[in-house]
């Protein structure tokens, strides 16, 4: 049996409120009665709570499990493009660096890749990003766009947005966004995003872009993150005490994604979700230090324009845009 043909049946169950007969099955998916058996002893392996009762045939039963795999993700989308085909990986180095392969073997527009773990994830500057098996949702997304280049860092935001907005719907907390993309929940970080680029020979044009995400859902204390990011890392199981479905979480960030990005595309800029966004923005209105290399200065955010570049108003009144790349943006007394 295919892989597909094992999302769509646990989609099946999942989206039925009665139990779904082994006929019904192999007459809906056009496959044996023993292929069916075999995949719903294959869930229970991977620990779905199935029941199965003669004569009625099987029903999930939907608990608090974190199942993060290929099947488990197919099952629940229900996007246009986003998620348009989806590789896991138990174990990767990093899913930014699988994407951008996946996107040289020519893969579509809307392929993500998942992992449980990254072992050789990357950050900002070269920093390594790793995480530990049944804690965190790290996966990229392939855009294969048609603007031009300079439209590209608009793209981390989208992401940004779309990741709060998110984390608000699945877990019920108040994320908020650390200018470009960083997540934040109770001033501590909760995702961190990289952002990278292909050009074509000539350099005139996009060839690709990968956008990749990693939010730390399932750690139970800060003990389980790297030494160097304990004091100002977080996340939603420590902040909300319970236990997130990374499955579900992915869903919602790409069911978001979708809508937000073909609004991006409506003006090629941030026009249409400036407003979404600033409602999500740390520190407006409070003091922030640029870390520009051409020179340090301190300011008021006063949020971001259409471009997404932020807007600080310096010390002697002059607004600065400041552009999200290599300056970096802090607190005056912290990390937010």
């Amino acid at each position: 049996m295919k892989k597909t043909d094992k999302s769509n049946i646990l989609a099946l169950l999942r989206n039925s409120e009665d139990y779904v007969s082994g006929q019904q099955m192999c007459e809906r998916f056009a496959v044996t009665r023993t292929a069916v058996w075999k995949v719903i002893n294959q869930l229970k392996e991977e620990g779905y709570q199935i029941e199965s009762v003669s004569g009625k045939g099987y029903r999930l039963t939907e608990g608090t499990e974190d199942i993060l795999s290929q099947s488990e993700i197919i099952s629940r989308l229900a996007t246009k493009w986003a998620g348009k085909k989806v590789y896991y990986f138990d174990v990767t180095g990093s899913t930014n660096t699988d994407a951008k392969r996946f996107a040289e073997e020519g893969e579509p527009h809307g392929t993500i890749v998942v992992a449980d773990i990254q072992n050789a994830g990357k950050g900002r500057r070269g920093r390594k990003w790793q995480t530990l098996s049944g804690t965190a949702l790290s996966f990229t997304m392939l855009l294969r766009p048609d603007f031009a280049p300079d439209k590209a860092s608009m793209i981390t935001l989208v992401m940004a947005l779309s990741v709060a907005e998110a984390v608000e719907e699945v877990a019920k907390v108040p994320a908020m966004i650390k200018w470009p993309n960083d997540i934040v929940l109770n001033k501590k970080k909760l995702c961190g995003m990289l952002t990278e680029m292909t050009m074509t020979p000539e350099m005139d044009e996009i060839q690709y872009i990968v956008v990749g995400a990693g939010i730390n859902v399932n750690n139970s204390n800060v003990e389980e993150f790297q030494e160097e990011i304990r004091q100002t890392a977080t996340s939603l199981k420590i902040e909300t005490g319970r236990q997130v479905n990374r499955a579900i979480l992915l869903e919602k960030v790409l069911e978001k994604f979708e809508k937000n990005y073909d609004a991006f595309l409506e003006t090629l800029d941030l026009s249409n979700l400036q407003k979404a966004y600033q409602e999500h923005l740390q520190g407006v209105g409070a003091q922030v230090k640029v870390l520009d290399p051409a020179g340090e200065y301190v300011g008021i955010s006063r949020g971001i324009n259409g471009r997404g570049e932020l807007i600080v108003e310096k010390e002697d009144g002059e607004r600065v845009q400041v552009y999200a790349g290599e300056v970096s943006v802090r607190g005056l007394y912290g990390y937010v």
